[in-house]
């Protein structure tokens, strides 16, 4: 349990929910900054021309209205039959239009994805940050469904509804004028008064959207936190069962299935849950749109109905009136028809753009702590003077104030369980920086870091060995003789073959390969945090065998148990923790992030 808690010490940020506006500015410096800027800039305008033209386009059909019913209302089929051409004349350029819109916003959804996928994963492959993220409390939980699910949803709901608002303004800007020209002739008697009021169905219109609006929001408000509350239970869901996936050989052999369905079922639960309170906020704001929708469908024909009683407009204007009605107030009711997409689209921005933030910032967290010194010794060696890693939970440092290391000198370096020795060769390679004293680097030196389980990409057993960090790529003949001296001469026909190495090979086995690779590599430095404690006798043997071997001129420093052959080894040095130094303290991170509950959260090991 200790050696769990050495290797999973995290920084604990305050989370400090950011803003709509610093969520807006950072999408946008994100899209300023893509390579595909500019295709986003032209695909823009060509669907704001499109969608002027289709404006045009339904202003036409609008005024094609009157003549038509008035054709109709006078049986007259020759003046019946050449509005039926008009017609197929405007509602074929709309048609085209219709298509060009629909291609461009696929176009704009599909390029905005990849520029906001392309700009995190190139903010998250940063030196360095992937690790300090994950170590920074519930913002650094499930970054593949930000990144991958997130980024994707955040695209299509900014497309559909910022395409619809553009459509509606225009079409707002279209039909506002026409609307105020066709209600300048309404004129209500009674009792003998007549009282005519400017623009009569355009305030009509505007106060019955502007009303409906008004309570839509105050009922769909809850979705958007409903909405970003199941984001996260649905990341803490696959996360959970793909755990389950990547242990069940454990799983099986505890017969631990019963408690890992418990488990999930426990998560799944919470989706539901969140789930369920989404439907009730989406059943409750569709007793608001419905009935708007329902009155809608004789609201423009009741308001100017008294006009038209009173003999003052024709049937055809009367329809004309109402088309422009529709229109007009179809683009109002924009913020009505997609209240709940709008809610969902701040939840998911909320979502990106904090982890957009939070990648930024987590370059300086702990800024009010202090930072291990790093430097260049141009004597070669490798120096440790007053060192102490920070944690939350003390120091970790070297029972030696200073200590310097040779070129070529093999060092152990020991510590009871607990003590940080994972944490101390964090801190070496630069992804702990927290702390006091100073490392001193070997300058114009490449050190190699082998963690105690190796990184295998994806790809052919070739690349994999040609990691880079290396040579040149070697030749397959000192490739086949280093997979042999490790054990591994079964792999030298596999070299070209695409595979999860990860997958298919063993842990030991793939120890050993990362052991072949470090071989191929030649470096002159190397730093190991336990990986050399999993191997057996006869694996470790041929390990140390190889290093001596392929390796005769490097400084080798391992990290680990100290239970190998001291003669490889003949310097060693001790890690040891002191509880009573001052821990490290939350840092403020604009994260909006929701905590789970700590009923939800005791369930879960730490991520």
């Amino acid at each position: 349990m200790a050696d769990q808690l050495d290797n999973q010490a995290t920084i604990q940020p305050v989370a400090v929910a950011s803003s709509l506006r610093d969520q807006v500015a950072t999408i946008k410096r994100a899209l300023i900054g893509s390579p595909v800027r500019k295709w986003l800039l032209w695909t823009s305008l060509g669907i704001m021309g499109v969608i002027i033209a289709t404006s045009i386009g339904q202003v036409l059909l609008n005024r094609w209205n009157q003549p038509f019913y008035n054709a109709l209302a006078r049986r007259d089929m020759a003046a019946f039959l050449h509005q039926l051409m008009v017609f197929a004349m405007i509602a074929g350029g709309l048609l085209v239009l219709n298509i060009g819109q629909t291609w461009l916003n696929q176009m704009i959804r599909l390029k905005l994805r990849e520029a906001l996928t392309l700009d995190l994963i190139d903010q998250w492959m940063r030196p360095a940050r992937a690790f300090r993220l994950a170590n920074a409390g519930a913002i650094g939980v499930n970054p593949d469904q930000r990144m991958q699910q997130d980024a994707a949803h955040l695209s299509d709901l900014s497309t559909d509804l910022g395409v619809g608002l553009l459509q509606s303004f225009i079409l707002l800007v279209s039909f506002v004028g026409v609307l105020w020209e066709l209600s300048s002739g309404f004129v209500f008697h009674v009792n003998g008064w007549s009282l005519a009021i400017p623009g009569y169905m355009v305030w009509a219109a505007f106060l019955y959207a502007g009303t409906a609006s008004w309570l839509s929001w105050l009922v769909g408000r809850p979705l958007i936190s409903l909405n970003s509350d199941r984001y996260t239970r649905e990341a803490e869901l696959r996360s959970s069962m793909v755990r389950v996936n990547e242990n069940v050989d454990a799983i099986a052999l505890y017969r631990g299935e019963d408690d890992a369905k418990r488990r999930l079922q426990l998560d799944l639960g919470t989706v539901l849950g969140a789930m369920r309170r989404i439907y009730t906020a989406q059943i409750n704001l569709s007793w608001v749109t419905d009935t708007y929708g329902w009155i809608t469908v004789v609201a423009p024909i009741l308001v100017a109905s008294p006009v038209y009683f009173s003999g003052d407009i024709s049937f055809g204007g009367l329809m004309m009136a109402v088309g422009a009605f529709n229109q007009v107030h179809s683009s109002l009711r924009w913020f009505i028809n997609n209240i709940g997409s709008i809610a969902d689209w701040r939840a998911t921005l909320m979502r990106v753009a904090d982890f957009r933030i939070a990648l930024d910032e987590t370059d300086v967290l702990h800024d009010k702590e202090k930072r291990i010194e790093f430097a260049d010794n141009a004597n070669g060696n490798l120096t440790f003077e007053k060192l102490q890693v920070a944690s939350p939970d003390g120091c970790t440092k070297l029972a030696d104030q200073h200590v310097e290391i040779h070129a070529g000198e093999r060092v152990m370096i020991t510590g009871e369980p607990g003590a940080g020795k994972t944490l101390f060769f964090r801190a070496i390679a630069g992804l702990w920086p927290w702390g006091s004293g100073r490392i001193g680097l070997p300058a114009g030196e490449t050190i190699i870091f082998v963690p105690r389980v190796p990184y295998l990409p994806a790809g052919t057993l070739r690349e994999v060995l040609n990691h880079p960090n290396g040579h040149a790529p070697a030749n397959d003949a000192d490739i086949s003789a280093v997979l042999a001296e490790v054990g591994l001469g079964r792999l030298s026909s596999s070299l070209d073959r695409v595979g999860r190495w990860d997958h298919e090979l063993g842990d030991d086995e793939q120890r050993l390969l990362g052991v072949a690779r470090l071989a191929l590599r030649q470096p002159k430095w190397v730093i190991i945090d336990e990986a050399m404690d999993a191997f057996d006798g006869p694996s470790l043997r041929r390990v140390l065998s190889l290093l001596e071997k392929r390796l005769p001129g490097a400084a080798i420093i391992n990290i680990g148990r100290g239970q190998h052959n001291n003669q490889f080894f003949p310097r060693s040095l001790t890690i040891v923790k002191d509880s009573d130094a001052p821990a490290l303290k939350p840092a403020h991170v604009r994260a909006g992030a929701i905590e789970p509950p700590p009923a939800a959260a005791s369930l879960h090991h730490r991520k």
